[in-house]
């Protein structure tokens, strides 16, 4: 099973079945935080509800074409973080994340985020990280703007959130820029 650790504090663990109630307690104690940003959060009803989310992030896994993992904060899953696809023709990909609400404030987030783009740089020799967010989720924009990412645009209505479109802001990182970040 994949595992990464990020400090003495924070792991990153791919997720596998066995990890299903624990995920969904997480989503459910959390539910008004993450919906909030996240469509998906209201479909999350049942931890057998996850079974098939994680089968397909398993076999993204397995076909290389990203992850799915839970962020542990001193053993305890407190979010999670993954990668959407990679496009491994151009070296590109984009991460995705969230963060508990009792867990924010304390670094762990951008701490996970700056480890696994170090890795995905200098390990899976990628080129380019892209992080999007909507346009009023000021923590989660924090992120890439605390990680030195570049602010490249704003994707007009290019999020739907169950009754509206959001503004999504895009940021980027290139493994050159990431270099003399360093």
């Amino acid at each position: 099973m994949f595992s990464f650790k990020v400090d003495e504090k924070i792991e990153i663990q791919l997720f596998q079945q066995e990890h299903k109630n624990e995920l969904f307690s997480l989503i459910d104690k959390n539910r008004e935080h993450l919906r909030k940003w996240l469509l998906w959060v209201d479909k999350r009803q049942s931890p057998e509800g996850l079974e098939p989310v994680i089968s397909a992030w398993l076999t993204n896994y397995a076909n290389n074409n990203g992850f799915d993992g839970g962020i542990r904060y001193n053993g305890t899953l407190v979010g999670m973080i993954g990668l959407h696809y990679i496009d491994w023709k151009n070296r590109a990909t984009s991460i995705g994340y969230l963060l508990a609400e009792n867990a924010q404030g304390k670094g762990i987030m951008t701490k996970t985020v700056r480890a696994l783009a170090n890795y995905l740089f200098e390990k899976l020799n990628l080129n380019r990280i892209e992080i999007q967010a909507a346009v009023n989720n000021v923590k989660s924009l924090a992120i890439p703007r605390r990680l030195g990412f570049t602010e490249e645009g704003i994707k007009r209505e290019g999020q739907w959130l169950y009754d509206h479109y959001e503004d999504l802001i895009l940021f980027s990182m290139l493994k050159s820029d990431w270099k003399q970040l360093k």
